[in-house]
């Protein structure tokens, strides 16, 4: 595979409190950016999100709960399917790590069970405090009864991939009949519980 251009750049970065965004923006492009990726994939249309979300002063455990990463793998689809790499457990919902996966199950689930294609995988990649993902990518593995880039459309159409919507489409905000502590046993999907409401899939049908 021959890389062509880099679409987007994205970079967030914990920081000291005395250094500006505009600081932060001018190194990581000098120091890290331009050392890292050859110019002749850069140009005028490239996309950089660097620190999208702000100000990043407080970080780590002291600042993020959920910070895991145990159980990714048999959490998920035992080393069968692909993994973004972060963890489930002690996430709310506006961590795409969790909520991303949950959405994406259910879009991949969707394709196969609407007959589009045998196998799918769904992939969706965020910046920090951008709604909108950067990316939705779609691999039916050659399987599909469409091309790909016609299920991406009817996925792009059926499901919302923004953080806030994800969390109210899939209802991850209920808690109560003991939900997510149902998740510590037997993993997160292929569960036929009311519960997991990303495990329900919706119609997705091809125009005529």
């Amino acid at each position: 595979m021959i890389p062509i251009r880099v679409h987007t750049v994205l970079i967030s970065t914990q920081h000291d409190e005395t250094v500006t965004n505009d600081e932060i923006a001018a190194d990581l492009k000098e120091h890290v950016i331009k050392p890292v990726i050859p110019a002749k994939y850069l140009d005028d249309n490239t996309i950089f999100h660097l620190n999208p979300s702000g100000r990043f002063v407080i970080g780590g455990p002291h600042g993020d709960a959920g910070l895991t990463g145990r159980k990714i793998i048999i959490d998920t689809y035992g080393g069968w399917g692909a993994h973004g790499g972060g963890a489930f457990s002690g996430k709310d919902p506006t961590k795409v790590d969790r909520s991303g996966a949950y959405i994406v199950r259910q879009a991949a689930k969707s394709v196969v069970a609407a007959g589009l294609a045998r196998r799918c995988i769904v992939q969706v990649s965020y910046a920090i405090g951008v709604p909108e993902p950067l990316s939705v990518f779609v691999d039916t593995y050659k399987t599909g009864t469409i091309p790909d880039k016609d299920i991406l459309v009817l996925i792009k159409e059926a499901f919302d991939f923004r953080p806030g919507m994800m969390a109210i489409n899939l209802d991850l905000k209920r808690g109560g009949n003991f939900r997510f502590q149902k998740t510590a046993a037997y993993g997160h999907f292929g569960r036929d519980d009311p519960d997991f409401t990303w495990e329900v899939v919706k119609p997705l049908k091809p125009k005529a």
